[in-house]
């Protein structure tokens, strides 16, 4: 079989898996079961939707938890972004989205909104261990799926499949010898395009407020504000690895893009909320004159 499609839900989203590669019927099979099993045990430890997750239990009981050995480079990952947006990108914004309604029983039902904890203050990770001296929820919304994409990629790389397209609700990572072409949702019409990006072996993810929105609220909080930013309509990144490309398209609601420009190589395209168009220049080539 050759050109195969894996599609499902998880996480809250729709996932589609491109395999490019020529595979048995069984294999096809196997990877599906495989890639199904890694979201559930990534959702295990990270979700704050579900009550059994390493996460929701942290948001009850603080203490010292083990966390997965792939988790030191999602956590130092947060580490840099929070130090760079002076700590406007943190994990700990999980209270304040509850608060605002984003809670694990999506009520959407806004509570009085508390200030946002110093990471340095309320939690350390080391060895694998994350410490906590009081009752925290935690939010890796961020990176967390672009992490996610990455690490279903690294599985299907390691059963042998090297040519594909993760598409995990608009988080894409894509490696092979033929491009895709994707078009860049117009975030004031869903329904039209305001470019097309010719992504090739990198990782492309998108941030935008028409997403999760309700109420005065939208999924990008301002932890110093307790407000969503209001500052950026969306953002574009294309980058080596899809958490970097995620956490940066979040990064850019809050930081100047020169600033992250000096510490990652990436491209990217920022539309303000007053219709100012910012951008590198492979998306500046890649938007609709």
């Amino acid at each position: 079989m050759q050109g195969q499609s894996l599609r499902f839900e998880a996480i809250g989203t729709q996932w589609q898996i491109e395999l490019y590669d020529e595979i048995t019927v069984d294999k096809f099979h196997k990877l599906r079961g495989l890639v199904e099993q890694r979201i559930d045990e990534f959702d295990r430890v990270y979700s704050r939707f579900r009550a059994d997750s390493t996460v929701s239990e942290i948001a009850q009981t603080p203490g010292k938890y083990v966390f997965p050995s792939d988790a030191t480079e999602l956590i130092d990952l947060y580490r840099r972004l929070y130090a760079l947006t002076d700590g406007a990108v943190t994990p700990l914004i999980g209270g304040m989205m509850s608060e605002a309604g984003y809670d694990s029983e999506y009520s959407f039902r806004p509570r009085p909104i508390q200030p946002v904890l110093k990471w340095e203050e309320v939690m350390s990770f080391d060895g694998g261990i994350l410490t906590t001296n009081r009752a925290v929820q935690l939010d890796f919304g961020a990176a967390g799926k672009g992490y996610l994409v990455d690490l279903v990629a690294e599985l299907l790389e390691a059963e042998g499949v090297y040519s594909y397209l993760i598409n995990a609700g608009g988080d894409m990572r894509h490696r092979g010898s033929s491009p895709v072409r994707v078009g860049l949702e117009d975030p004031y019409n869903t329904k039209q395009a305001i470019g097309v990006f010719e992504l090739s072996n990198e990782s492309l993810c998108a941030s935008a407020v028409n997403r999760r929105a309700w109420g005065e609220y939208h999924h990008i909080m301002n932890p110093k504000t307790g407000r969503s930013e209001d500052g950026v309509v969306a953002t574009w990144v294309v980058a080596g690895s899809t958490a970097l490309a995620d956490i940066l398209a979040t990064a850019l609601f809050f930081c100047e893009p020169h600033k992250l420009v000096e510490q990652f190589d990436f491209e990217y395209a920022i539309i303000r909320s007053n219709n100012q168009l910012i951008a590198s220049p492979k998306f500046a080539d890649a938007m609709f004159k």
